[in-house]
């Protein structure tokens, strides 16, 4: 269900760059500090600047010298952060790597490093940089949502259940991992449970596409075949794209006795993904049932 995690585990734009570069001003000379605020500026991602415009900003101020060796840990780090959402991994990981050499100790970085990975499909480098992330900082919420994304790629179920558990306990606002417990849940037969956490994310999260999408699964492992319909049509139309729920809406047609309907989703979510039987038969979901 969750072909698309990776958009759930990767580490927002650091919130508090600004704060760490302005206690290097005093570094900077007087007849270059407009620039210097406006390159902190623009890194740090203010007024919903591009990420190219923010990639600049980062590499501005990387190459005026300026800052303190923390400050510019995390202008790689943020810089590696837009060239991650802007999908150039290889790059992105090229910054994380300098941000961790200037900084052994920046958590941020190790996190993104190890959702990079993750992207990537490079899982045990992943779990490796994860591992580190939370060590410096057994707190990071964000960094146990993106272990559980590692381990559920792995099909370790259990564990990324509990990943999820201690992201939720560390941090109950963090709507990434009710989704994520959702869907574990729902792989591992606690439907009521799953059921629960998913329409908490949907509360405030209403149009999220792989929420639905779990819930879909959900009720259809209950045997509501119409309500499963409903809730993969939703996320399809957040996300047309999304095998899972296209594959899952065809099951659902089919105990319906929608055939039709039901082959042709299928077929669909086939050409999109290869495999996709067995992910759900993994998920303990076939054709057949």
């Amino acid at each position: 269900m969750k072909c698309s995690a990776s958009r759930r585990v990767i580490q927002r734009l650091a919130p508090a760059f600004a704060l760490a570069l302005f206690g290097s001003l005093a570094a900077a000379q007087s007849p270059k500090k407009s620039d210097y605020l406006e390159n902190i500026t623009l890194c740090n991602g203010s007024d919903r600047t591009s990420f190219a415009v923010r990639i600049n900003g980062c590499t501005a101020f990387i190459d005026s010298g300026q800052g303190t060796a923390r400050a510019r840990a995390i202008a790689y780090n943020n810089r590696g952060n837009a060239h991650t959402a802007n999908g150039d991994i290889d790059r992105a990981l090229l910054d994380f790597d300098q941000s961790i050499k200037l900084d052994p100790t920046f958590a941020k970085a190790f996190n993104n490093r190890g959702a990079a990975y993750l992207r990537k499909g490079e899982y045990d480098l992943a779990l490796k940089a994860l591992d580190e992330a939370i060590k410096l900082n057994p707190n990071y919420g964000r960094a146990f949502i993106n272990r559980a994304g590692v381990y559920l790629k792995k099909n370790e179920y259990d564990r990324a259940a509990r990943d999820y558990d201690e992201a939720i306990r560390l941090d109950p606002n963090l709507e990434a991992a009710w989704s994520g417990r959702c869907w574990i849940r729902a792989i591992l037969g606690s439907l009521q449970a799953a059921l629960e956490d998913c329409n908490k994310v949907l509360q405030s999260w209403p149009n999220d596409a792989v929420t639905y999408d779990s819930r879909g699964l959900i009720h259809l492992k209950m045997g509501k075949a119409d309500a499963a319909i409903d809730d993969f049509s939703s996320a399809l139309r957040f996300d047309p794209k999304l095998a899972s729920a296209l594959y899952g809406r065809g099951l659902a047609r089919l105990k319906n006795g929608d055939k039709a309907g039901g082959d042709a989703d299928i077929s669909a979510a086939k050409a999109i993904r290869v495999g996709i039987d067995d992910d759900f038969t993994r998920y303990g979901v076939r054709v057949s049932n």
